[in-house]
């Protein structure tokens, strides 16, 4: 099986290969610098969704071998009750040759409310806000904000995962789905 993945992200890619080696273990993943069509930082669960697809099937699309394309997308979502009144939340989407896709999503978690305000007031996205908030470089593409959040319990890749293993779901009970 070779999957291309729609992102260079290092934690997008181990997160697919850790999940998809599960269910196809002669399995080739293949990382692909695509554009999502999204703003770098998406708001809004159709926003963060529209980029995993289109993540998915522009991965697809570059490379004539692969067989499924992955796109992987966390945005800031709207959620009454919350302190800040936004959770991040991942979504993956998985792309055939079929045309079909399945989509998944992650846990979600709420960010401290200043990191909200300057994300919404246009100074940067998550990363950028986060990298100077905890003045670790590349936290995005390590243990990421929930790894930070959660004092290490739970990393970027982990959660990934957790979304792709969701967007699988379907394929892999394809007689009750597709």
């Amino acid at each position: 099986m070779i999957v291309a993945v729609g992102s260079t992200n290092p934690v997008k890619a181990k997160a697919v290969r850790n999940v998809l080696s599960i269910f196809y273990p002669e399995l080739e993943v293949i990382v692909k610098e695509v554009d999502p069509e999204v703003p770098l930082q998406p708001v809004g669960i159709e926003e963060t969704i529209r980029g995993a697809v289109t993540r998915a099937k522009k991965a697809l699309e570059s490379d004539s071998v692969a067989e499924l394309g992955v796109g992987v997308e966390a945005g800031l979502i709207k959620v009454p009750g919350t302190i800040s009144g936004y959770m991040d939340q991942q979504f993956a989407a998985v792309a055939d040759r079929q045309c079909r896709v399945t989509l998944g999503g992650g846990p979600s978690f709420e960010y401290p409310m200043d990191v909200i305000r300057r994300v919404l007031s246009g100074q940067g996205e998550i990363g950028t806000v986060m990298e100077a908030l905890t003045g670790i470089r590349g936290l995005g593409r390590g243990q990421g904000a929930v790894g930070y959040f959660s004092k290490g319990v739970l990393d970027r890749t982990r959660l990934t995962e957790l979304a792709v293993l969701m967007a699988m779901i379907p394929r892999i009970n394809a007689g009750l789905y597709l």
